[in-house]
C-alpha cells in the first residue's frame, strides 16, 4: 500500500541532502537558508511504494512567508502519512521548537538527528533513546551527506506511517491556557479532534490565516476565549506559549544533551567570520573571490603562466575542435549524397548555430562548478549577510541577495527564491531586479565579445565588471523602486549563518550538472529550432531564395535598428539578435554564429591565441559598441520562461508589465550612456 513522507525542517538543517540520498534525486543543496522554495516529491529508492516529498525549511507553522505557508498547508491539511522531521544535532534547542509545533498536529512523526558527526567531532553526546521517550516519537541519528542512518531512519518512519503512530500529546501549557484551548476546540467541534485541538492553539496566538477559515459566528465566543488567555498570560497569550515551549524544549535538552564544553566556544567558522564578515574586509573579498573565479573561467594566462589557459578556455578550445571535425564530417557527407544548396546551407547554418552555443559549455561548467563550492560551503550566506548592510540603505534587506545570487544560474529559479521573503514590497521589487544578475545563459555573450574585441588579458576583467555591473544597477534600481513605487518600511532581516564545511564531491557535481544540463538542453532544443528559424528567414524572401542582406530577417532587423542606433549599434544583424535574445540568451550567439559566418570557430581561435578583432563582428562594433551591446542584454527584459516565472509569482499581467517595461527601460538608459560617454572617453 502505497504512503506519503513528508520532510520538514528549519532551513539549512540538511532536508534536500537527505531527499536525495533517499530518493536519488538530484536537487539543488546549498549550504545556506531557503534552497527549497516549493515542495518537490521523489520515490523512496528501495521501496517504490513509499513518496518522499521535500518540504522548504521554516522555523515555525506560525508562517510569514511563502514558502512557509507551502510546508504548514502541506503538513496540516493535505496529511501525509507520516512526517520526517529533520533536527540539526548542533542546534537542537532552536530546531525541537518545530517538532514540538508538528507534534501539536498529532500527524505521525519521526525525529531525524542530523549531523551527529559534527555534533561527535565537536565532543557532545545526545541520548537518542532518551530524547524518544521524552518526545514520544521515534529518534534517529542520522548523518545525511554520508548516508550514516538512513536505513534505520526510514524503516522508523515506515513503520510508524503504517501503525499512524501518533505521537502522546505533551501538556506544556498551565491549567488555565489548556482549558481556554479546550473550550475553543470544543467550539470549533471538527471531524477531527486533533486538528480542532490543533486550530486552538492557532488561535490563542493569533494566526490570521487559521482564523480566515473560522465561522464568523464561532468567532466571537472565541475571541472572548482569547482575550481571557491574553488577560491571564499578562496581556500576550502568544509570548507565554512560545515561552512553555522553550521552557519544556530547555528541560528536556538538559536532561538529554551532554556538551564537551560549557558556554560559547569559539569554532573555527567564528574565527573565519571575523575576517570574512568583517565590515572593512568583507566587500573587498567578494569582489576578489569573484574575479578569482572569473579568472579560472577565462584567463588566458592561468595563474599568471604566460600561454597556460584557464581550466575553462582549455575545455572549450578541445570542444570546439571536437565540433569542428562533425561539423565538417556532417556537411560533407550532406554534400557527398547530392543533396541540394539549400540543403546542405541549413545543415551548415544549424551546426554553426549550435556550436557557437556548444564551443561556451566548458566555460559555463567550470563557472558553476566554483560557485557551487561557494554557495555549498557556506561562504554565499555570508555575502547575503554583508550585502544586508547596503541593501538596508535602499528600502531592502539582505535576504532580497539569495534570489539575487541564485541569479548568476537561472533566472526562473531564483525569481521562486523569492518567496523566501515575508514582505511584498521586498518579494516585487527583489523579482523586478533579479534578472540583473548575469545567468549562465549570458555567459556567452560576454566570452563572445571578450575573446574578439578586446586584447589578450583583458578578458577576465570584461566578464567580471559586467557581473559586477549588473549588482550595481540592481542596488541603484532598488533605491529608485522604493523611493518612487514602493514606500512601506524595510523589512527585518533574519537569516542564520550555517557553519562553513567542505562540500562534498557528489553535492558540487550535481549542482553544476543541473545548471549545465539546461543549457545543454536548451542548445538542442530551443537553440537548434531557432537555428532552424533564423536560417529560413535570413535566406529567403518573398521571392525565394536570395542573399542575406536582402532576406526577410534582413527587413525586420532594418525595420527596427533605428532603435537601437544610439546605443551605438545601427546593424540589422545586431538588432535581430537581440529579439531572438528573447527565446533564450544563448540565442545571441547562435544568431552571430549564423549571420556573421560561423563565429565560433574564430572565437575560440582568438581566445586560445589571445588575439584581438574579429572581421565578421569588427565591422559592426566597436569597444564602446560591444560593451553597450552585452550591457543591454544584461539588463533587458529576460527569456520568456523567466517573464513567466515573474507572471507566476508576481500574481497579475499588470505587475509582470511593469516588471519588463522597468527591466527595458533600465537597459536602455545604461547603454546609452555606456555608449555616450565610452565614445567621449576612448
Amino acid at each position: 500500500m502505497s504512503m506519503t513522507i513528508a520532510l520538514a525542517g528549519n532551513p539549512n538543517c540538511g532536508k534536500t541532502t537527505l531527499f536525495n540520498e533517499l530518493t536519488g534525486s538530484k536537487q539543488h543543496v546549498g549550504n545556506w537558508p531557503g534552497v527549497t522554495v516549493d515542495k518537490k516529491d521523489g520515490v523512496y529508492k528501495k521501496n517504490k511504494e513509499v513518496v518522499i516529498l521535500d518540504l522548504p525549511g521554516t522555523y515555525s507553522l506560525s508562517p510569514y512567508s511563502a514558502e512557509e505557508i507551502v510546508a504548514r498547508d502541506y503538513i496540516v491539511k493535505d496529511k501525509p502519512d507520516a512526517v520526517i522531521d529533520i533536527v540539526d544535532g548542533t542546534s537542537i534547542e532552536r530546531n525541537l521548537y518545530l517538532s514540538l509545533q508538528i507534534m501539536e498536529t498529532r500527524i505521525p512523526m519521526v525525529i531525524a538527528l542530523n549531523m551527529m558527526d559534527e555534533v561527535e567531532a565537536r565532543g557532545d553526546k545526545i541520548d537518542c533513546k532518551k530524547l524518544s521517550e521524552e518526545l514520544g516519537v521515534p529518534v534517529v541519528p542520522i548523518v545525511a551527506r554520508s548516508g550514516k542512518g538512513l536505513a534505520e531512519l526510514m524503516e522508523a518512519a515506515i513503520e510508524t506511517a503504517r501503525n499512524h503512530q501518533k505521537s502522546e500529546r505533551v501538556q506544556l501549557f498551565d491549567d488555565e491556557l489548556e482549558n481556554v484551548i479546550a473550550g475553543i476546540a470544543d467550539l470549533l467541534r471538527g471531524s477531527d479532534p486533533d486538528e480542532s485541538w490543533w486550530k486552538a492553539i492557532k488561535l490563542v496566538e493569533n494566526d490570521e490565516v487559521v482564523a480566515k477559515t473560522i465561522d464568523s459566528a464561532k468567532m466571537d465566543s472565541i475571541r472572548k476565549l482569547v482575550e481571557s488567555a491574553n488577560k491571564n498570560a499578562g496581556g500576550d497569550a502568544e509570548a507565554k506559549i512560545a515561552d512553555y515551549r522553550y521552557q519544556y524544549i530547555g528541560k528536556i535538552v538538559k536532561e538529554c544533551v551532554r556538551k564537551a564544553h560549557r558556554g560559547h566556544v569559539e569554532t573555527k567558522s567564528d574565527k573565519m567570520d571575523k575576517v570574512l564578515t568583517n565590515r572593512i574586509l568583507a566587500l573587498p573579498i567578494f569582489a576578489a573571490v569573484m574575479y578569482v573565479m572569473f579568472a579560472c573561467t577565462f584567463s588566458e594566462n592561468f595563474l599568471f603562466i604566460e600561454g597556460l589557459p584557464s581550466p575553462g578556455v582549455w575545455l572549450a578550445g578541445i570542444v570546439e575542435s571536437v565540433w569542428g571535425l562533425l561539423t565538417d564530417a556532417v556537411v560533407g557527407a550532406v554534400e557527398g549524397v547530392g543533396a541540394s544548396e539549400w540543403a546542405v546551407g541549413l545543415v551548415s547554418s544549424c551546426l554553426d548555430g549550435v556550436g557557437a552555443v556548444a564551443g561556451f559549455l566548458p566555460l559555463v561548467l567550470v563557472l558553476f562548478l566554483l560557485l557551487s563550492f561557494l554557495e555549498d560551503s557556506g561562504y554565499m550566506a555570508r555575502v547575503a549577510f554583508v550585502m544586508d548592510r547596503i541593501f538596508r540603505h535602499f528600502g531592502l534587506s539582505g535576504r532580497s541577495f539569495i534570489p539575487m545570487l541564485m541569479g548568476f544560474g537561472c533566472s526562473v529559479p531564483a525569481l521562486m527564491a523569492s518567496r523566501t521573503l515575508e514582505s511584498d514590497k521586498d518579494r516585487k521589487i527583489t523579482m523586478m531586479i533579479t534578472p540583473f544578475m548575469s545567468c549562465g545563459a549570458k555567459l556567452p555573450i560576454y566570452a563572445m565579445f571578450a575573446a574578439t574585441l578586446f586584447a589578450e588579458g583583458n578578458h577576465t576583467v570584461i566578464v567580471f565588471s559586467v557581473y559586477m555591473l549588473g549588482i550595481v544597477v540592481a542596488i541603484i534600481g532598488a533605491l529608485l523602486l522604493n523611493k518612487f513605487a514602493f514606500k512601506s518600511d524595510t523589512s527585518n532581516f533574519i537569516m542564520e549563518l550555517p557553519q562553513y564545511r567542505v562540500p562534498t564531491l557528489k553535492s558540487v557535481l550535481i549542482h553544476a550538472w543541473e545548471k549545465v544540463k539546461g543549457f545543454a538542453i536548451k542548445a538542442g532544443t530551443v537553440i537548434f529550432a531557432s537555428t532552424v528559424l533564423i536560417w529560413f528567414l535570413s535566406s529567403f524572401n518573398f521571392s525565394g531564395m536570395c542573399d542575406m542582406e536582402e532576406s526577410l530577417l534582413a527587413t525586420i532587423g532594418n525595420g527596427i535598428k533605428w532603435i537601437f542606433a544610439p546605443l551605438g549599434w545601427a546593424d540589422w544583424r545586431a538588432s535581430v539578435g537581440v529579439v531572438t535574445g528573447w527565446i533564450a540568451k544563448e540565442n545571441i550567439v547562435a544568431t552571430f554564429g549564423q549571420l556573421f559566418g560561423g563565429v565560433s570557430d574564430e572565437v575560440v581561435e582568438a581566445v586560445m591565441a589571445g588575439e584581438e578583432g574579429l572581421p565578421a563582428i569588427g565591422e559592426v562594433f566597436n569597444k564602446v559598441s560591444a560593451y553597450s551591446y552585452m550591457a543591454f542584454n544584461l539588463l533587458c527584459m529576460p527569456c520568456f520562461a523567466a517573464v513567466g516565472a515573474i507572471r507566476r509569482e508576481m500574481g497579475s499581467w499588470k505587475w509582470t508589465l511593469r516588471a519588463v517595461g522597468f527591466q527595458m527601460l533600465t537597459a536602455y538608459v545604461v547603454a546609452l550612456l555606456i555608449n555616450v560617454v565610452g565614445n567621449m572617453i576612448f
